[in-house]
């Protein structure tokens, strides 16, 4: 299994859309943990996701503890600002899973607290909070790529 990208409880329609065709351009499944700030024949979504929409592998899952025992056994990524170390710092195993927060507050942060090793940041200039959703993703799902000498992709 390759790549996977995982959105946990996403709150912008755009974000969601411009990462489906993130992950239609990279050939990678999407996991979007329920809640969702929105709702997949949003408008907005499939105006961001174009018509990439169609071609997108996605898993719906209801909450995030289904999502966790659903990906048990493997190497689960946790973007969060919080992190220690940058996600250049990692070796991507070929079957990584990218996991992203909400928007507004990022992962819960028990999860964090329990899977430290997990964990990867984006560096940034202090004082900045964050970056874009999608621009995140984009950012380490193309590190992984690089690592493993951009499979499938032209």
């Amino acid at each position: 299994m390759p790549l996977e990208i995982a959105l946990v409880e996403p709150e912008i329609p755009q974000n969601t859309g411009n990462i489906s065709r993130t992950c239609v351009a990279m050939g990678v499944r999407l996991h979007l943990v329920e809640p969702l700030g929105f709702s997949i024949d949003d408008r907005s979504l499939k105006r961001a996701g174009l018509d990439y929409w169609f071609d997108l592998d996605l898993v719906l899952w209801p909450d995030l503890s289904a999502f966790l025992a659903g990906m048990a056994g493997r190497r689960l990524f946790l973007a969060s600002t919080r992190a220690a170390r940058g996600y250049a710092e990692v070796a991507y195993p070929e079957d990584a899973v990218l996991v992203f927060g909400p928007e507004s507050r990022g992962l819960p942060e028990p999860l964090l607290l329990t899977r430290p090793d997990d964990c990867v940041r984006i560096p940034m200039r202090p004082g900045t909070r964050s970056l874009n959703l999608s621009n995140s993703v984009a950012v380490v799902a193309y590190e992984w790529a690089r690592q493993h000498g951009f499979p499938g992709l032209a």
